[in-house]
């Protein structure tokens, strides 16, 4: 039935839609109060409304948006404890993750991917300084790391409880916290080790290292936002700040 193929299509066009949208609220491009605007996304999208108004209705159904008649939707404004405390549920989760993966083993594709992620962090941070375009490089380098290790974890509860961490943008594992040589050197050494406590099929090691690392993200935030403050007092919120 055509109604049925359009239905379809819209759907798939509405997905792509809001994944653009979600990226860009975690990647920190679209900052926290914001309102996003119906009109001017279906011009930068170049796609007609109604997938828009579908991808944003969908948003704020995983919390990233905030709906008010009048007024329409706006990223959601996540207070300094509630970033923490996602930072803390995630470390545990994505230990476990790690543990679930050691002991259930990857799979050859995704050792494939990992290996392909930590020679590709090799290469950038090989200069030892970074240039223009570099975080756009490790945020897809950091994103395939941790994605394909949640999927190794092969348990779809806890990969759904760690996206949901993710839903609050300052701790998503796509929008990098204090983007320094120093910071993306030691995460990156982190990765390493987890993956051979990984292929080594050490469990509970793989577990630990990924709780610290995590962890380590989480300090590095606290520091960059004392540092915000120290270099711009009451400029802005915590919560307004995007951590690039």
């Amino acid at each position: 039935m055509p109604e049925t193929a359009g239905g379809s299509r819209a759907g798939n066009r509405a997905l792509s839609v809001m994944d653009l949208i979600r990226e860009a609220i975690l990647g920190g491009t679209v900052g926290a109060g914001e309102r996003l605007n119906e009109v001017q996304l279906s011009r930068n999208l170049a796609v007609s409304r109604t997938p828009v108004r579908a991808a944003l209705q969908a948003l704020a159904g995983e919390g990233l948006l905030d709906y008010a008649p009048n007024r329409g939707f706006t990223v959601r404004e996540f207070p300094l404890p509630a970033i923490m405390d996602a930072y803390d549920i995630r470390a545990s989760l994505e230990g476990v993750a790690a543990r679930f993966a050691a002991e259930r083993g990857l799979r050859p594709e995704e050792n494939a991917v990992i290996e392909r992620s930590l020679a590709a962090g090799d290469k950038l941070l090989e200069r030892g300084s970074f240039e223009a375009g570099d975080l756009t490089i490790y945020r897809g380098i950091n994103g395939d790391f941790h994605d394909t290790l949640l999927a190794a974890a092969r348990n779809r509860m806890l990969g759904e409880m760690i996206r949901i961490c993710h839903h609050v943008p300052m701790s998503s594992s796509r929008n990098i916290v204090a983007f320094e040589y120093r910071d993306v050197r030691r995460r990156h050494d982190d990765h390493h080790r987890i993956h051979e406590a990984i292929v080594a099929r050490e469990p509970w090691r793989a577990e630990l290292l990924m709780r610290e690392h995590v962890s380590s993200i989480k300090a590095s935030l606290i520091r960059a936002l004392a540092e915000r403050n120290a270099d711009h007092p009451g400029e802005a919120r915590p919560a307004d700040a995007s951590m690039t």
